[in-house]
């Protein structure tokens, strides 16, 4: 996959009223960042900004009207403990070869892979050492939902907990493309990953019904991963994909 159109690197989140501690990471391109933002007039340009990179190819017939619907999603999200909140949208065209250093863009309607991508931050009144404490309490918890896949991991910030769920759901036909009954599965990966400054946990999130792309999908959760820094990073971000999460398919 690739993304379908540019967007902007997000490197890090706080909360909006500027209490709990920062945490940074990477997101890949392809990622858009909801305009999530303490005041209305901040939600405004931050809206204003991501119609523009989201319907890159649009104007202002379209940005004037999309704007304000996102700044009321933004809204909504405001005191439901997200800090960040993306859109990832890749093409899934076949990758025809390119001049090196240069990528390739596809029309959407040559097929599209979405995902929504959540950052929340949540108390759990932790001293920073006691993040395996709290992982382990977290890994425990999930281990009793016998529809959820939840597993260790030790991560270059800290400890972890991974959790995969699928679920499968009946659309009728006024929901399918086919106009018949079918089937909707999806996939989601929450991690938990307890500051070391305590005493909260970030919960990283990534949801997605393009299930035939699941593995590129999760790779790139595995990529934000693997750049969560609980202090600010020093030097250059790597590009490079890292190794994938244990688990990955």
């Amino acid at each position: 996959m690739i993304p379908a159109a540019d967007s902007s690197n997000a490197q890090h989140v706080s909360a909006a009223d500027g209490n709990i501690p920062p945490l940074w990471f990477l997101a890949p391109e392809g990622f858009f960042a909801l305009p999530l933002a303490a005041t209305p007039g901040e939600r405004s340009e931050r809206a204003f900004s991501f119609v523009r990179e989201l319907y890159s190819r649009g104007d202002e017939s379209i940005w004037e009207p999309a704007a304000p619907y996102y700044m009321a999603i933004a809204e909504l999200m405001r005191d439901t403990g997200v800090s960040y909140a993306a859109m990832g949208l890749f093409s899934t065209a076949e990758d025809s070869e390119a001049p090196e250093g240069q990528v390739i863009r596809h029309e959407p309607a040559e097929g599209i892979a979405q995902c929504a991508f959540t950052v929340a931050i949540a108390p759990t009144s932790h001293k920073g050492s006691d993040t395996d404490v709290v992982a382990q309490g977290i890994l425990a918890m999930l281990s009793n939902d016998p529809y959820s896949n939840a597993i260790w991991l030790d991560l270059p910030c800290g400890p972890a907990v991974s959790c995969i769920t699928l679920r499968e759901y009946d659309l009728g036909p006024e929901a399918s493309a086919s106009g018949e009954k079918t089937k909707l599965l999806t996939g989601q990966i929450q991690v938990h990953v307890p500051f070391p400054t305590g005493p909260y946990t970030a919960i990283f999130t990534l949801y997605t019904a393009s299930m035939d792309h699941w593995t590129e999908i999760y790779g790139l959760l595995s990529a934000v991963l693997q750049t969560v820094s609980f202090v600010e990073p020093t030097g250059e971000w790597t590009e490079e994909r890292p190794e994938a999460l244990p688990g990955e398919a």
